[in-house]
């Protein structure tokens, strides 16, 4: 089941590393695309920077929209999550209902949340125009938070007991993919 996370704890949802979706809209028009160059930037209130190149429509949206999420996907929509990350919006008009993307939206904000994540967190865009022109770089800054309770328990990751299927990805290159693996606890030293 999908929970609201506390704001303060929204960068834990960032912190393992795993492939990132962004997700934008404005006025009836969005898109979701794959993003390996995205990562907590600040705990309180919690930021995150993303690299978007000029050339994705998702983009676009962006910067009309000022917001935007990012998505922890999941083993269970690898196949979704590849064809988000090699079909352009700029080629194919129809590229998420085609992709066979299921779509969640939040009443509060205009964003198309993808379904079969472990995390989703909407970010409104703290503007750093140099930034954003110069290194195609986005600040944002969490205004909402959510995980699947499934694996992401008491604000920490879970994966021990839940399904492999809802294991983080971790792309490496060319449809290559690692899921999460076990925990290791390693005492603290004195």
């Amino acid at each position: 089941m999908i929970k609201p996370i506390d704001l303060d704890r929204a960068y834990r949802l960032l912190n393992i590393g795993a492939t990132t979706l962004v997700s934008a809209a404005h006025e009836g028009d969005a898109d979701i695309m794959a993003a390996a160059w995205a990562t907590a930037l600040d705990l309180t209130p919690c930021k995150a920077t993303v690299v978007i190149d000029k050339s994705h429509y998702t983009r676009k949206l962006i910067e009309k929209s000022g917001f935007f999420a990012l998505m922890i996907p999941t083993a269970a929509i690898a196949p979704i999550v590849m064809n988000l990350g090699t079909v352009s919006k700029n080629d194919n008009p129809r590229k998420l209902e085609e992709c066979g993307t299921c779509l969640v939206t939040l009443p509060e904000y205009d964003m198309p949340l993808l379904e079969g994540c472990a995390a989703w967190i909407v970010f409104r865009v703290v503007p750093e125009l140099h930034n954003q022109e110069a290194y195609d770089l986005f600040i944002g800054e969490a205004v909402a938070a959510f995980a699947d309770d499934r694996v992401f328990v008491n604000g920490r990751w879970n994966f021990e007991e839940a399904p492999d299927d809802l294991r983080t990805l971790h792309y490496v290159a060319g449809g290559h993919f690692y899921t999460i693996g076990d925990a290791l606890e390693v005492p603290a030293s004195a």
